[in-house]
């Protein structure tokens, strides 16, 4: 519940009846450091205007500070700053603006002003985008693209593996032409279930994104239209439109959505709209579309495509394997890549098995070249595309080319020139050492099973291509990245600050002179909250949270003496004088967190230094905890310590730590909690951290300390 308090900033003085209210919502994919830091910043430049604001956090702890009806009938506005789908039902018939979170994080108090004038939120609607300032790159679209795209990727991995594993364990080439897996065999089966999910893959990437735009009416024409693109059978074509039609499709259908919605229909029909009328008026209209007007020329490209081809048989070999690689590469698995494919086979028959060996070595470029641009630029990419990089990785092996198309329907523009690039090498290499395949197939997987003549070649221009690819996209999305962050920011205005970074640049501070009450999470102010009744023992802590920092406290004052008595308050209790050191010796990352392992077990918490040194190295590879900022906060959950525990240390020189900004850690704080420990305790902590961090005062107070007693004295204003 909020708390009135203060003038309203619209200027009505003390004759207006109440303050403003505002409610936001906060919430990013990985749900640690951003959704809290966004929240923060929401409710400081609410309270430095005398406007009520609550803000709901939705972290990987659930939400937290959770809006209830009452919030919301008696708000004035809701701000929803977010990377990830939020219910938006509950802020019907209010001003609802809705922005990406790292724009609640540099741009608070436009956002403010901005929700003001937003538009009212309808029942089945979309919430407004701001009209103008940075962050226009996570647009409606952008974030539909992205939220088709995440629901595809589990379809992508589970049917592309199930498909390597049938023809590995399974498949072999057969004299008459092809890879075989036995019809009546459990591998068979294994590779049908796999085809399924395959299957599934483009109507998913279709419906999600229609979803995402048009809500839930948008569903079943996206997904019905994206299973109708990538049939082509029904617009007489021998191969659907792939990704690439799904991404078409699945616009469609959510804007079309949308604009049935916008029809004035009587009060009686209004109830079944979104649950009969729009689905079916929609899938009938897309279906029919797709089917009459886009369908016919994707037929006619992938006619006329294989008559050019069958005139440049005669030309020479490596313009032939440069242009069959550039469309095996193109649209993995929609007309262009088939019409070479279906080029390549179709002339084994004739006893020219040049042009597949062209083909082969060009198929598995895609998934390769993108699983190691992951491995090779780790920082550009999300946890989830690092993951999905390997399991393309594993896939490129056995020529499935849909590994890689995750990769390219999220960053069309970026990903498949370069992706056509390493095709277009490897196509070439393969034509001019006359590389030959006796199999419709490609991939290493037909080098080793004998398919192959010249097999050496074959691998060289396997890993020309893909490194071609690597090395390519790294470059573009690399540069892609640098100049979405060099986009200005409102406020920022100290020099030699990348002013979109991660974390909030300098400038932008707290203001506490308003008598106004901003609302965040309670566990997120539990330290912050205690600090001024003193330790804060365990009176502060939310139910069902362990209350044990009396133990902590009475475990720091055993080993510092009477000497003045080490403060036991810092994070509960978590950080204490002996986990401080004000110089971080280590000059990369995996050596820092074994320093920080050290430093740790100075606490007396750590049972086991290298197991603690595992676990937050595995954390690292899931993502890196590079925030920006030149601020680290690796952590770990493991039984390898016995209560929980906190560490910081500075760098001078900086560790290179994966951070989205390209800076060096130079603040590093290590986090590390028992397996047991209740109410995921380590990410509050680093709720706790990502609030304060924030200030950029705090940062240059922590970062002038002179010695480890200055440092602390510093931290202790975390609570």
């Amino acid at each position: 519940m909020t708390i009135p308090a203060g003038p309203p900033p619209t200027g009505g003085g003390e004759g207006e009846s109440r303050s403003v209210k505002l409610l936001a919502v906060t919430a990013c994919p990985t749900g640690i450091a951003h959704t809290y830091m966004a929240a923060e910043k929401l409710a400081q430049a609410a309270a430095s205007r005398g406007i009520d604001m609550k803000v709901e956090t939705q972290g990987s702890i659930g939400a937290e500070n959770v809006l209830d009806d009452n919030d919301v009938s008696i708000a004035d506005g809701i701000i929803v700053a977010a990377d990830k789908d939020v219910d938006l039902s509950r802020f019907v018939g209010k001003r609802v603006l809705k922005v990406g979170v790292a724009e609640g994080i540099h741009h608070p108090e436009r956002l403010i002003e901005q929700v003001r004038s937003a538009p009212v939120h309808r029942p089945g609607g979309a919430a407004a985008s701001p009209s103008t300032g940075g962050g226009r790159e996570r647009s409606v679209g952008y974030k539909a693209l992205m939220n088709g795209v995440s629901y595809m990727i589990p379809f992508v991995v589970v049917g592309g593996l199930l498909i390597a594993i049938s023809l590995s364990l399974g498949g072999h080439a057969d004299p008459s032409g092809g890879l075989v897996i036995p019809k009546d065999s459990f591998w068979m089966d294994v590779n049908n279930i796999g085809v399924i999910g395959f299957t599934l893959m483009v109507p998913i990437l279709s419906g999600y994104i229609a979803y995402a735009i048009g809500d839930r009416p948008a569903l079943v024409p996206g997904m019905i239209g994206g299973w109708i693109a990538n049939t082509g059978s029904l617009y007489d074509s021998k191969a659907g439109a792939g990704f690439i039609g799904a991404i078409v499709t699945g616009f469609l259908a959510g804007y079309l959505v949308l604009w049935i919605k916008k029809v004035k229909v009587p009060k009686f029909v209004q109830p079944i709209m979104p649950i009969i009328v729009i689905p079916i008026l929609a899938t009938t209209a897309l279906g029919m579309f797709f089917i009459y007007v886009i369908g016919k020329p994707i037929s006619w490209v992938f006619a006329h495509l294989t008559s050019w081809l069958s005139g440049m048989t005669g030309t020479s070999a490596i313009l032939l394997g440069a242009i069959l690689g550039l469309m095996i590469a193109f649209d993995m698995g929609g007309p262009v890549n088939k019409t070479a494919f279906l080029f390549g086979a179709g002339l084994i028959a004739t006893g020219n098995q040049t042009v597949m060996g062209m083909c082969a070595a060009a198929i598995p470029v895609m998934p390769l070249g993108q699983g190691l641009a992951t491995l090779m630029r780790k920082r550009l990419y999300t946890e989830q595309e690092r993951e999905t990089g390997l399991a393309s990785l594993f896939m490129g092996c056995f020529g499935i080319s849909e590994g890689a198309i995750p990769f390219a329907a999220a960053r069309p523009a970026l990903v498949i020139p370069a992706n056509m690039l390493g095709g277009a090498v490897a196509g070439a290499v393969a034509g001019i050492a006359g590389v030959k395949d006796a199999v419709p197939h490609g991939g290493p997987i037909v080098a080793v099973l004998g398919a192959v003549s010249g097999v050496p070649m074959f691998f060289v221009a396997v890993v020309v291509g893909t490194v071609a690819t690597a090395l390519t996209t790294v470059a573009l999305v690399d540069i892609s990245e640098r100049k979405r962050r060099a986009e200005p920011v409102v406020g920022a205005g100290v020099a030699g600050v990348e002013p979109a970074s991660p974390l909030v640049p300098a400038g932008v501070g707290a203001s506490s002179g308003s008598g106004a009450r901003a609302v965040v999470a309670p566990q997120a102010v539990r330290g912050s909250a205690s600090a001024g009744a003193g330790s804060g023992g365990g009176n502060s802590a939310p139910d069902g949270e362990p209350t044990g920092s009396a133990d902590a406290d009475a475990d720091a004052d055993a080993g510092t003496g009477a000497e003045g008595a080490e403060r036991a308050d810092v994070l509960s209790g978590y950080l204490t004088e002996r986990t401080v050191k004000i110089r971080l010796d280590a000059q990369e990352k995996e050596a820092a967190i074994r320093e920080m392992a050290v430093l740790l077990a100075r606490g007396g918490k750590v049972t086991d230094e290298d197991e603690l040194v595992r676990t937050a190295l595995r954390r690292e590879e899931q993502g890196s905890t590079g925030l920006g900022e030149e601020i680290a906060i690796p952590h770990a959950r493991t039984d390898a310590v016995t209560a929980p525990v906190v560490g910081f240390a500075r760098s001078d020189e900086g560790v290179e730590w994966g951070s989205m900004d390209g800076t060096k850690a130079r603040l590093v704080f290590m986090i590390a909690v028992p397996e047991a420990a209740a109410g995921d305790e380590h990410l509050r902590i680093l709720a706790l951290l990502s609030r304060k961090l924030m200030d950029a005062g705090f940062r240059g107070r922590l970062t002038a300390a002179a010695d480890e007693r200055a440092a602390l004295d510093v931290l202790g204003e975390i609570g």
